[in-house]
């Protein structure tokens, strides 16, 4: 047994041994260069301000572990209003959106419904063409959707990329399964909830992670509609402290001289805290990503 397991062992060749060496080394040097940014704001978070400051070159450990950063941004009543308001958003707007992407890819995977392809080309449409950003801010004025956190949900309800990838996997579905639960005398909505999607948890997974992380990381229409301050999103607050050097309800109370080396922290403090819940998410939906993604992307 031994001795065939060697005779099916296939040796390398230098070259093939060359080529995975510079491949692991390609990759390592890769997945440093993605790692060490995130790694660099996290070390800063939590370093001295004044030592901060004085650093130069590659950070790879605090310097002078201090966590009054945090405390000062978890101190800032907009930061938790930011929180608060981007949750609802995706509390309310995540399963808004699913629930009426799998209405519409539902509709689409369906075989013999009365112009079909027309409606797909007109969907497909949107993705490459739009009415452009002032007819759309008209349109969201007109139906009372400024200055409402409803402005980034109702009009947000389906992303045709999304719809596309969820059509495609219904899809897949065996047709037997759908024929069989009609002879019983099931509707579209009981084919829908009780076939359909039980089947599709994974790429149900994928749609959470794509809209969810949409939702999270969007400031431009949240800036655009909303009026006043105590409806931003997280992402527009963060937006303002970064760009606009908005941390004086933050470092208040600090000499004069020390505001800058604490706004330096504050910034990197916020930027982790605004970050980490959605790292935190994704390894709970990692092991439906890719299956998800390739059975919506690949038709059987």
């Amino acid at each position: 047994m031994t001795k065939t397991k060697k005779a099916l062992k296939v040796k390398r060749s230098r070259g093939e041994q060359i080529f995975t060496v510079f491949n692991y080394a390609i990759m390592i040097g890769i997945i440093i260069i993605c790692i060490y940014p995130i790694w660099y704001v996290a070390m800063a978070s939590c370093s001295d301000s004044n030592l901060l400051t004085q650093h130069t070159g590659l950070l790879l450990w605090p310097e002078g572990f201090n966590l009054n950063a945090y405390t000062k941004v978890f101190k800032n009543p907009m930061i938790l209003k930011g929180y608060l308001n981007t949750l609802f958003l995706l509390f309310v707007g995540v399963p808004i959106n699913i629930i009426m992407t799998s209405l519409g890819a539902y509709f689409l995977s369906r075989k013999r419904v009365l112009f079909q392809k027309p409606i797909m080309i007109a969907i497909m449409f949107t993705m490459f063409f739009s009415g452009g950003m002032i007819p759309f801010y008209l349109n969201l004025k007109e139906l009372h959707l400024t200055n409402t956190l409803w402005g980034l949900i109702i009009p947000f309800m389906i992303n045709t990329y999304n719809l596309v990838i969820m059509r495609t996997s219904f899809e897949s579905i065996p047709d037997s399964l759908v024929e069989a639960a009609q002879i019983d005398g099931a509707n579209h909505w009981k084919i829908l909830f009780s076939i359909v999607l039980p089947l599709s948890k994974a790429i149900i997974a994928v749609m959470i992670l794509y809209y969810g992380v949409s939702i999270w990381n969007s400031w431009f229409w949240a800036s655009a509609i909303l009026r006043e301050r105590q409806l931003y999103p997280l992402q527009v607050i963060l937006r303002e402290i970064l760009l606009q050097n908005d941390v004086s309800s933050m470092s208040s109370g600090a000499a004069a001289t020390d505001a800058e080396s604490i706004a330096m922290s504050i910034k990197y403090a916020t930027i982790m805290v605004a970050t980490i819940p959605i790292l935190l998410v994704y390894p709970f939906l990692q092991k439906y990503f890719t299956k998800g993604t390739m059975t919506g992307a690949v038709k059987e």
